[in-house]
């Protein structure tokens, strides 16, 4: 029984760890990378992709946590995949998910080393970059509860920098430091240019699906992940429409759009050195969070595909003290540091939200899936999803649409991504898939569901 035990991640997780978890890899898109959509729609085409956008990931979480409430092991979708889609699915949501986090990863170590040359141009910020990527990998290699405890601490510091921000300007006042009509452009590319922005506006809440990663180790799957997901879904859409909001109105369009920290440069604008200071802080604080989110999340994926003998099982050992996939978590560490190396931020957060995307596309067909193999009624969920099948549809649709966008001006990037997955895939069908046992990889019946309609 010991022995058994020992294989399993250890149940240490609650709604806020999830919370921090969620919220924690996402935060940073608010301090960096959003304000592209400036650059593809306009200042009025980003707040527009901001709400559009956050509608998509409002329903891909009602979907992503009925699904990951009764899927027993980590993973995440790839789990779903597993159950639901088969091997090669599974394969790809796997990987996916793992380019995700590990280029986003990548995305917080250039911001770390990009604002630390704000201090003084001739630091050499490489050294602190992998010394920071180092430190968050050991306290993940130590345990997950202490991983995202510390999470909750930087995730909560830099919202709250946020706050010091929207406070410092008076928006509330006559003495309002906010100039919207000063600063601001429209729609300079009509509603194509909007259709181009919803590619960024994914960087307001990107990663946030990535909670159910964690679900083996909640405490209570039915109550963390649907109050982590949903209380961390509504502190986005605040922080991001706050973050527009003061941007905006402190950054003339054309500088906010080529920023690679924009809430940093609506703090130097507003000229207050100790707000100055407060922003600086509250940008390394997130980058580091999400930093550290993003190596649970891949490592997890990662760990999940080892398992299951889809890479290579060596993969899939737990540490025996404490209990976390330590090699897949070393394993991921230098891949991160080497895209960082590249130095191309717009590139590097292009190919994680590719990845994103067609994991997203995925989710939705296998929402509706698992409905149809298991209707409300046959097998106990931790949350049941509203109004199905209306948020799958919308993942379609809104996912659908920022994949269009995304051709306008990174279509060379589209098109690299796409070759990159098929060849992925082509290895797997003609290399790996031949020693795979179909059946025992399934395991339908280890569920202890009934068996689903129609199989």
């Amino acid at each position: 029984m010991d022995n058994e035990k020992g294989k399993h991640l250890l149940k240490v997780l609650g709604p806020l760890h999830i919370w921090a978890l969620g919220v924690g890899i996402v935060l940073v898109g608010q301090f960096m990378g959003w304000n592209y959509t400036i650059a593809k729609g306009g200042s009025i085409g980003s707040i527009i992709a901001c709400w559009t956008i956050g509608i998509l990931y409002i329903s891909l979480i009602a979907i992503n946590t009925e699904m990951g409430s009764v899927i027993p092991e980590a993973g995440g979708q790839y789990a779903m995949a597993k159950h639901f889609l088969g091997p090669l699915a599974s394969f790809n949501i796997g990987l996916m998910l793992v380019f995700e986090y590990v280029m986003l990863e990548a995305a917080d170590a250039l911001v770390v080393g990009q604002i630390l040359q704000t201090i003084d141009p001739d630091i050499q910020a490489l050294p602190y970059i992998i010394l920071s990527l180092l430190a968050l990998t050991y306290l993940n290699y130590r345990g997950v509860q202490a991983t995202l405890n510390f999470n909750i601490v930087l995730t909560g510091i830099a919202f709250l920098t946020i706050i010091v921000l929207l406070f410092s300007t008076k928006f509330y006042s006559s003495e309002s430091m906010l100039r919207l009509s000063e600063m601001t452009n429209s729609l300079p590319y009509g509603w194509i240019g909007v259709l181009g922005a919803f590619q960024f506006g994914c960087w307001f809440y990107l990663g946030i699906e990535g909670t159910v990663l964690a679900s083996e180790e909640c405490r209570s799957k039915g109550r963390a992940l649907p109050v982590g997901s949903i209380a961390g879904m509504m502190t986005l859409i605040v922080g991001a429409s706050i973050t527009w909001f003061v941007c905006s109105g402190m950054v003339k369009f054309d500088v906010l759009a080529k920023s690679t920290y924009p809430l940093y440069d609506a703090a130097l604008a507003g000229k207050i050195p100790a707000v100055i200071n407060i922003l600086f802080l509250g940008t390394v604080l997130s980058c580091l969070a999400s930093a550290n989110g993003c190596i649970a999340d891949a490592s997890r994926a990662w760990y999940s595909m080892a398992k299951d003998t889809l890479i290579p099982k060596a993969f899939a050992v737990l540490h025996p003290k404490y209990k976390t996939p330590y090699r897949a978590i070393l394993f991921l560490l230098p891949i991160s540091i080497a895209f960082g190396f590249t130095g191309l931020l717009d590139q590097v957060i292009t190919f994680s939200i590719l990845s994103a995307l067609l994991v997203y596309i995925l989710t939705a067909y296998m929402m509706i899936k698992f409905r149809r193999m298991y209707p409300l009624g046959t097998i106990e969920r931790g949350y049941i999803s509203p109004y199905h099948p209306l948020p799958s549809i919308l993942v379609f649709l809104l996912t659908g649409a920022t994949l269009v966008g995304m051709y306008f001006g990174y279509w060379s990037n589209l098109l690299a991504g796409f070759l990159f997955y098929l060849l992925a895939s082509i290895w797997f069908v003609f290399h790996r898939s031949r020693g795979l046992d179909y059946k025992a990889f399934i395991k339908i019946d280890d569920l202890k569901w009934p068996r689903p309609r129609g199989y």
